[in-house]
């Protein structure tokens, strides 16, 4: 194992307790998620298969939920990747897998 992973996994823990104790436990989790969206772009490129798939942002009618994913080309089956809340997860899920555009399918 990595010292830095280690050492990133300790203090993490470390801020969790202090979280709970304080009676802050899901300022704690919201600190998280924020550290975790903000820096997954960058360091995580992922790829996916642009001759079978292609990127697809399937959009409910009834209450407006929103998924990115990819759909087979050949089969038409889709496999969700992403839960869109905003704009931004648009972006970054775009930014992440290198997609100029995305279809929508209601």
């Amino acid at each position: 194992m990595d010292f830095e992973f280690l050492l990133t996994f300790f203090v993490d823990i470390a801020d969790f307790f202090v979280s709970l104790w304080e009676g802050k436990i899901m300022e704690f989790f919201a600190k998280r998620r924020k550290k975790n969206r903000k820096g997954s772009a960058e360091s995580i490129a992922k790829t996916y298969d642009k001759e079978t798939c292609k990127p697809v942002l399937k959009c409910s009618i009834c209450n407006g939920e929103q998924v990115a994913g990819f759909k087979d080309i050949h089969t038409g089956k889709f496999e969700e990747v992403m839960l869109i809340r905003d704009q931004k997860d648009l972006d970054l899920f775009m930014k992440q897998h290198g997609i100029k555009e995305i279809t929508k399918e209601y």
